[in-house]
C-alpha cells in the first residue's frame, strides 16, 4: 500500500495510509481516529468497513452500517455508484464531488463532500470519505454562540442587579402606602404595584438562577433524567400527547449536576409540548426522547472521543423562521405569553457541562439535540 496524503485541515485521505498494521483486528482500524466519515466499500456499494465517525454520522450501529449498501444512504445514489464503479475500474484513481447524505431520524439530508480513492490496483475495494460541508461553518457558528452567550450572561447579570434595588424600594413604598390609605380603590392600586413588582422580581430571579446556584456534581444517569422529565411532561399534558422513549442502554453514567440537567431537558421538552397545542387538541401529538453515543465530536474548539446525544423530537409546526437565529437569546419566544427564558437557561446549564444545544426544524418534525461529552 502506498503512503497516504492528508489534505489540509479537513484531514481528507488522498490514499490509504501505510501506517495501518495488517496485524490489527482490521487493517483499517486507524481510520477510527479520524474526524471525517470513512468507509471501505466493494464496487457494488457493500460496506467492508466503516469508521466510528461514519457510524456516528449516520446514527446507526456499525453492524447495521456493514449490512447496508453505501448508495442507499445518498439522495442521489446513482452518482455515487457510478463514481465508485469508475474508480474501482481504474478509470481514474480519485474523484471528488458533492452529495446529500440521508440520515435515519433526521429531518434533512446532510450536505457532504464525497472523496472516492483507490486502495490498490485490484479494484476490489475503494475508500469513500465524507466531509461535512458545514463542519467548519458549524464550528465558527458555535464559537460565535459561545461569545454571544458570555456577553448575554454579563448583560443579564448587570441588568438584573440594576433592577433589583429600585424594585425592592418600589415594593416597600407600595406596602407602606397601602397601610396608610383608607380608600378601597387606592388599596387595590397599591396591590397592583406590589403584584407587578413581585412578578418582575420572579423574572429577575430566573435570569440570575444559573449564576446563583452552585454546580452540584455527582454521578448522573441520563435515562433517570429523561424519565423524570417524561413523568413531569405527562403530568402537565395528561391527554393528547404521547411521549415515546428510544434509549441506548449502553450509555455510561457521567459526572454532572443532575438537577441542572433535569431543568435543561425539561425546559426543551416543555417548549416542544407547548408548541404541540394544536396536535394535542386533535390527539396525535408525539414527543420522543432518544439517547445515543456519538464518537469523535467537536464542541466549540474541543474534540471529544465520546459524547452523549439526547434528541428531543416532536411533530409540531416547527420553529418560526424569523427567530431561528436568535432562539437561544433571552426573552425571545415564538409563543404568545412565553417568557423566552426556557431555552436560554437550558443552553446555559448544558454549557456548564461543556456541552451544546442544537436544533433542526421543519413543519411536522423538530429535533433539539443536547450533546454532552463523556469521560
Amino acid at each position: 500500500m502506498s503512503a497516504g496524503r492528508v489534505d489540509g485541515a479537513s484531514g481528507s485521505i488522498a490514499a490509504a495510509p501505510a501506517a495501518i498494521s495488517e496485524d490489527s483486528a482490521t487493517p483499517y482500524a486507524a481510520f477510527d481516529h479520524l474526524a471525517t466519515m470513512v468507509a471501505v466499500v466493494q464496487a457494488d456499494g457493500r460496506c467492508a468497513f466503516a469508521n466510528a465517525a461514519f457510524e456516528s454520522g449516520l446514527g446507526l450501529s456499525r453492524r447495521s452500517v456493514l449490512r447496508g449498501v453505501l448508495f442507499d444512504w445518498f439522495v442521489d445514489g446513482r452518482a455515487v455508484a457510478d463514481t465508485v464503479a469508475a474508480v474501482a475500474r481504474n478509470d481514474f484513481s480519485t474523484s471528488r464531488f458533492e452529495g446529500l447524505l440521508r440520515r435515519p431520524g433526521h429531518a434533512e439530508a446532510l450536505p457532504v463532500h464525497v472523496i472516492v480513492n483507490q486502495i490498490d490496483r485490484s479494484g476490489e475495494q475503494v475508500i469513500v470519505e465524507l466531509v461535512e460541508i458545514e463542519q467548519q461553518t458549524r464550528q465558527d457558528r458555535e464559537e460565535r454562540v459561545l461569545d454571544q452567550v458570555q456577553a448575554n450572561k454579563e448583560l443579564i447579570r448587570n441588568l438584573a442587579h440594576e433592577i433589583k434595588n429600585p424594585l425592592g424600594g418600589i415594593r416597600g413604598a407600595a406596602q407602606l402606602l397601602g397601610m396608610e390609605v383608607q380608600s378601597k380603590d387606592l388599596t387595590e392600586y397599591t396591590q397592583v404595584i406590589i403584584h407587578e413588582a413581585d412578578r418582575l422580581q420572579a423574572l429577575v430571579d430566573r435570569l440570575l438562577a444559573p449564576h446563583r446556584k452552585p454546580h452540584v456534581v455527582g454521578d448522573v444517569n441520563i435515562h433517570e433524567v429523561c424519565e423524570r422529565v417524561r413523568s413531569l411532561i405527562l403530568a402537565e399534558f395528561a391527554r393528547g400527547l404521547r411521549v415515546e422513549r428510544d434509549y441506548d442502554a449502553s450509555l455510561p453514567e457521567f459526572r454532572g449536576d443532575r438537577e441542572q440537567l433535569i431543568q435543561a431537558v425539561l425546559n426543551v421538552a416543555q417548549n416542544a409540548a407547548q408548541a404541540l397545542a394544536e396536535r394535542i387538541a386533535v390527539g396525535d401529538a408525539r414527543l420522543t426522547l432518544r439517547t445515543r453515543v456519538a464518537r469523535q465530536v467537536t464542541i466549540g474548539k474541543h474534540r471529544w472521543r465520546l459524547a452523549l446525544e439526547l434528541h428531543i423530537e416532536d411533530n409540531g409546526p416547527g420553529v418560526p423562521q424569523d427567530i431561528r437565529d436568535r432562539i437561544f437569546y433571552p426573552l425571545v419566544s415564538g409563543r404568545e405569553g412565553g417568557s423566552g427564558l426556557g431555552l436560554t437557561l437550558a443552553q446555559t446549564f448544558v454549557q456548564q457541562h461543556q456541552g451544546a444545544v442544537e436544533f433542526e426544524s421543519e413543519p411536522g418534525h423538530t429535533i433539539f439535540k443536547i450533546v454532552i461529552p463523556l469521560p
